[in-house]
C-alpha cells in the first residue's frame, strides 16, 4: 500500500479540497518545495502561483494560488490560501491579457500608475498563465 497524507487546501472563500495525497508541491517564497508523507515539519509563505498534488487515486489536480501560507506535519499539509481556483477553472485569455495590461502600465511612463499594483498584477496573471500550462501539459501526458 502506497503512503498517503492528509491535504487540507482552503481559500478566503471556500474548503478547495480535503483528501489523501501521495506528493504535494507548491512555490515558497524561498523556492520549489516537493511534499511526500513523512516529511519534516514546514511552516512557510508561498507564491502565487501553480500548486500541484496527486490525489489517492493517483489523479493528478492542478491549482492556482494567490499566495499563502502552507503548514507541513508528516502526515498533514494544510494550504490557507489568499485565492485558490483549480487550474480548470482559469480564463487563459482573461489573465493573458491581465498580464499584457500590466506589463503596458509598468512599461509606460506618461501614466500616473501604481507601480507596486501593477507588479502584482502582472505577478498574479503571470502565475495563472504557469498554472494553465501545467494543466495543459498535464492533459497532453507530458510532465
Amino acid at each position: 500500500m502506497t503512503k498517503t497524507m492528509q491535504v487540507e487546501i482552503v481559500s478566503a472563500e471556500a474548503e478547495i479540497f480535503s483528501g489523501e495525497a501521495k506528493q504535494f508541491t507548491a512555490t515558497g517564497l524561498l523556492g520549489g518545495l516537493g511534499i511526500y508523507p513523512g516529511h519534516t515539519q514546514l511552516l512557510t509563505a508561498l507564491k502565487p502561483g501553480p500548486v500541484r498534488f496527486i490525489k489517492a487515486d493517483d489523479e493528478e489536480e492542478v491549482l492556482y494560488v494567490s499566495g499563502g501560507i502552507l503548514e507541513v506535519q508528516p502526515d498533514c499539509v494544510t494550504l490557507l490560501a489568499d485565492t485558490a481556483i483549480r487550474a480548470v477553472d482559469l480564463d487563459e485569455a482573461a489573465a493573458a491579457e491581465a498580464k499584457q495590461r500590466a506589463q503596458q502600465a509598468l512599461h509606460d511612463k506618461q501614466t500616473d500608475i501604481d507601480y507596486a499594483k501593477a507588479t502584482v498584477e502582472l505577478a498574479q496573471a503571470a502565475a495563472q498563465l504557469q498554472a494553465i500550462a501545467k494543466l495543459k501539459k498535464k492533459a497532453t501526458g507530458k510532465r
